[in-house]
């Protein structure tokens, strides 16, 4: 079985990114911008609802969205950072809002797994890198590792029972290794 791995390189990480957005597709720009931000499963990002997002009645976008994790049966609160602000307001404007699911399908139901896949692959695949729906989440807490924060964090983040999970989830190779003992001169 092949496993995945987190997308390593910024250069390809940005082209990724912005391959939807480059297309006007924006509601497949906002499911890669969620899946970066917020390292949730993709089970758990298709139940995402307009209302978690934006709050009608307020008439504003939330700070946080709110989540019972299908795999896990845990409850998560998910900041509303700037990439996924931005994303979701692009969203909004091109694609007008309403409630229900985000990221659905004609009929309004979520799109299936397979069909978020696929969504992930071809803009993987247009900018010539491997990933998939779990890479995203990968690299989220590979870019939370190097931006220092600890482990035992990211474990609470990810919600894993053991810190062996998470330490393959950061997908550290040799060349990680290699960086850290370059920078240090004692």
């Amino acid at each position: 079985m092949k496993t995945t791995k987190p997308i390593k390189s910024q250069k390809q990480l940005r082209e990724f990114k912005n391959y939807y957005l480059y297309k006007e597709e924006y509601r497949n720009y906002l499911l890669v911008s969620v899946c970066l931000n917020s390292a949730l499963r993709i089970s758990d990002v298709l139940k995402l609802k307009a209302e978690d997002f934006y709050s009608f009645e307020g008439k504003h976008l939330q700070t946080h969205f709110m989540l019972w994790e299908q795999k896990t049966g845990k409850y998560t609160e998910i900041l509303i950072n700037q990439p996924i602000k931005t994303a979701f307001r692009l969203y909004v404007k091109n694609c007008g809002l309403e409630r229900g699911y985000i990221f659905k399908n004609r009929q309004g139901n979520p799109i299936s797994r397979i069909q978020a896949y696929r969504i992930i692959r071809n803009g993987a695949d247009a900018v010539g890198i491997n990933a998939s729906c779990h890479s995203l989440r990968k690299t989220f807490g590979y870019y939370a590792w190097k931006k220092g924060t600890p482990s035992v964090m990211l474990m609470k983040i990810y919600n894993h029972s053991s810190y062996e999970v998470t330490k393959r989830y950061l997908g550290i190779d040799q060349e990680d290794k290699d960086r850290v003992y370059s920078k240090v001169r004692l």
